[in-house]
């Protein structure tokens, strides 16, 4: 299951349930399609706290997906996950199809602010990777 809306810093993204490859490949084409009339320095805020993990056929077309984005004018975003494997996993494709320096993972289980700091990168560009004092008040506490 995917959704895409419009927003007033560009786009959110949400992705949930098993995504096969023939899901995939309908999400990339309607963002082709969505992304024709985007004007360039959007944003993108990803919830995928629902996502299960990609197959491998599945995560080359989710690379290809965030090349797209990127060679469409996106400028930053975000990404939500709440799975520290699933993290891990789009980590590296995010650093396998080149986007890395753009884009920005928060494993919600670990972070109890994911929505402020995920925002604070898309507008501000507050690196969540390199900001020690986001870090440390982000742990959540069980």
């Amino acid at each position: 299951m995917y959704k895409i809306e419009k927003s007033d810093f560009g786009y959110k993204l949400t992705f949930g349930g098993k995504m096969d490859l023939e899901e995939m490949s309908t999400w990339f084409n309607e963002s082709k399609e969505i992304l024709k009339t985007a004007s360039r320095g959007f944003g993108v805020f990803v919830d995928m706290r629902e996502l299960q993990l990609l197959e491998p056929d599945a995560q080359k077309e989710m690379q290809a997906g965030q090349r797209y984005y990127r060679h469409m004018g996106m400028k930053r975003s975000i990404v939500i996950l709440d799975n520290p494997i699933l993290t891990v996993q789009f980590k590296r494709i995010a650093l396998q199809s080149g986007i890395y320096d753009n884009e920005r993972y928060i494993d919600a289980s670990t972070v109890s602010n994911w929505e402020e700091i995920g925002m604070d990168w898309i507008m501000k560009g507050i690196d969540p990777d390199k900001n020690p004092k986001n870090k440390a008040m982000t742990v959540k506490t069980n």
